[in-house]
């Protein structure tokens, strides 16, 4: 019987622990990745092309959309452990319709970064004539053709987190200033490309709400 309570209890305390890291790793990752994107300071709407050219051999950026492409499981750490606080609370609803549109626009980021970001550093492997060639299609990747309009449901991911950001302010299950930080912060984060400044922005309001939540959920002393 003692086996299984310490058993038990380490793996309550390995999800603990593992959440917690969620909580931090997922906000710096995403400062790390807007702050090396080139032209912070002249913010201004990217078409498809100027997309392309601007990640063209920039292999810091690329590593930048890799962390991102990493960090979206995380996401998903996050949105579960917010769908859990607000279990049994008025907001209930809200935390699991929330978690579920959150979800659901992680795993777009994944496959928009793994499509569109991933890509170029193969190609980038590629002589300069050579992917001179392969412009006309990542032009169409870009302008999201096809069925590459379902990575607009990325967009689905700062609405979930915002109705589960709400939840959390209307039933204190996070402290206040938390969650009107957390709020702003997933408003803005989906802010388009080229004004990359906002998004930066944003991911140091998710941060702050966010890491020392992820640190007081190690030290187990918060739910």
């Amino acid at each position: 019987m003692s086996t299984i309570i310490r058993s038990s209890s380490t793996l309550e305390t390995v999800k603990r622990v593992g959440t917690g890291l969620a909580f931090i790793l997922f906000p710096l990752a995403f400062i790390l990745t807007f702050a090396v994107h080139p032209g912070l300071l002249s913010p201004r709407f990217l078409g498809p092309q100027e997309l392309i050219l601007r990640a063209h051999q920039n292999s810091l950026l690329q590593f930048g959309h890799v962390l991102v492409t990493l960090s979206t499981g995380l996401l998903v750490v996050v949105a579960l452990k917010f769908k859990t606080l607000l279990e049994g609370r008025s907001a209930g609803w809200a935390g699991l319709i929330g978690a579920v549109l959150a979800i659901f626009g992680a795993l777009m980021l994944a496959a928009d970064k793994g499509a569109l970001c991933l890509t170029m550093s193969a190609l980038d492997t590629l002589p300069e004539k050579e992917f001179a060639q392969f412009m006309p299609g990542l032009l169409a990747m870009f302008s999201k053709s096809g069925w590459l309009v379902l990575l607009w449901g990325l967009l689905f991911l700062p609405v979930g987190f915002a109705i589960q950001a709400v939840a959390l302010l209307k039933t204190g299950a996070l402290p206040r200033w938390q969650a009107i930080l957390f709020l702003i912060g997933v408003l803005l984060v989906g802010t388009p490309d080229g004004v990359e400044i906002v998004n930066l922005s944003a991911a140091i309001l998710m941060g702050v709400a966010l890491v020392p939540y992820g640190f007081q959920m190690i030290a187990n002393r918060v739910e």
